[in-house]
């Protein structure tokens, strides 16, 4: 049951997560919207069509024009006529009502501050946030390539930082080339370890003097900024915290719910 909720709700949030459609393209009169494109990058977990480049955004914006016009011919061939169709439909339904009635259930639970106090005061160990860097980086295939480009970062003076940006997107193989090798924020974790280690040990606007080599090639590591381990404020987890609380009861009413319906059913199970 709780792998349905829990799907239930991804939908849903998904669902809500479109507002006033775009237009990106026409097919025969019928507008290509971000609706169309949100269905597309339900494929790509993580990655927003924002985030894209130019050419991958024509990729996806093509995809959706080729959906499009797959969907006017399947009408054409007259699909919702048939017998499999119709019992797609009826599915559907079943799951669209399930849905909105577990949305239902899901708006009418409250979560009190007391509550969130409560929770925050008997998991501080939880929030505890470690050592972070926002780092930057660029990946060659050669070692010869990496040495040549700390050569040319030692010559940039005190411009090291657009120096260090230029040549991401001049010469890293990463997908974090375009973006001038930002990594964002990451803790020891979340990397390779010969990668973190390199990395933390670096002093914030310093980078590696020589490559860090790695399953993936030759990196050039540079540190825009550090953050000390801290216990996170329970301002910065409120949100968190609610949420978490939120979905823990409604699973609970579920469960509950299920349960009492299970009870007063006549279930015949096939052997």
């Amino acid at each position: 049951m709780k792998r349905v909720v829990l799907s239930s709700l991804v939908t849903l949030a998904l669902l809500q997560g479109i507002g006033i459609a775009k237009t990106f393209a026409k097919v025969n009169g019928e507008e290509v919207t971000d609706k169309d494109i949100t269905l597309l990058m339900r494929a790509m977990p993580g990655v927003s069509f924002d985030q894209l480049p130019q050419e991958g955004k024509e990729q996806v914006i093509n995809q959706a024009i080729e959906r499009k016009l797959l969907i006017e011919q399947s009408k054409k061939d007259k699909i919702q006529n048939t017998k499999e169709y119709k019992e797609a439909i009826a599915n559907a339904q079943d799951d669209l009502m399930l849905e909105v009635w577990m949305r239902q259930k899901l708006d009418k639970i409250k979560v009190s501050s007391a509550e969130i106090k409560s929770f925050y005061d008997e998991n501080k160990a939880g929030f505890i946030q470690p050592d972070l860097i926002k780092a930057r980086h660029i990946l060659v295939s050669s070692e010869e390539d990496a040495k040549r480009i700390i050569s040319d970062l030692k010559k940039s003076g005190t411009n090291v930082l657009s120096k260090f940006e230029e040549l991401a997107k001049i010469k890293s193989k990463d997908g974090s080339a375009q973006n001038g090798g930002d990594l964002g924020w990451f803790d020891k974790n979340q990397f390779i370890p010969e990668f973190s280690e390199a990395a933390f040990k670096l002093k914030k606007g310093s980078y590696t003097q020589t490559p860090v080599k790695s399953q993936f090639g030759y990196h050039i590591i540079y540190v825009d900024d550090k953050k000390p381990s801290a216990t996170l404020s329970l301002k910065e987890v409120e949100g968190q915290i609610e949420n978490n609380l939120k979905i823990s009861k409604f699973q609970d009413t579920i469960k509950k719910e299920s349960d009492e319906l299970r009870k007063k059913a006549k279930i015949e199970i096939s052997q």
